[in-house]
């Protein structure tokens, strides 16, 4: 999912995933105003993932549009893994351990049971870790 490529909340594949439509509102969101707001992509991947999952999260992220100004999140709940993905631009404004304390925190929510909320605050903490957007 990323801020420019939403699923329809009315697609069975979405209907039959793991986030209710009130938490996918939430997350579209986040993926908006972390766009606006670092002038980076977001993009949230929420599935399983290749073996071994850090290659798999990085052919996912190659496949953005811009992969050069994005940055995946590929969390990967039947794996137990979370992968950070930054491209080259996007790895300029959000270093190695701006990427771990996000996933730290991301991950101490999915260990709560809230995956949405993790992403969510993930989201607002890398954003703010990248820094304003300016032109």
């Amino acid at each position: 999912m990323t801020a420019g490529d939403h699923y329809a909340v009315s697609s069975p594949a979405v209907l039959d995933g793991p986030f209710t439509t009130r938490q996918l509102l939430r997350l579209d969101d986040a993926l908006r105003k972390a766009d606006e707001n670092s002038g980076l992509t977001f993009s949230v991947y929420v599935g399983e993932v290749s073996e071994p999952v850090r290659e798999g999260a990085e052919l996912l992220h190659a496949r953005l549009a811009n992969p050069a100004e994005s940055v995946l999140i590929a969390v990967a709940p039947g794996q137990r893994q979370l992968e950070i993905v930054t491209g080259s631009q996007a790895r300029k404004r959000l270093s190695d351990r701006d990427c771990k304390l996000a996933a730290l925190s991301m991950a101490a929510s999915f260990g709560g049971g809230d995956l949405a909320g993790g992403l969510v605050s993930g989201l607002a903490q890398l954003t703010g870790l990248a820094g304003k957007h300016t032109l």
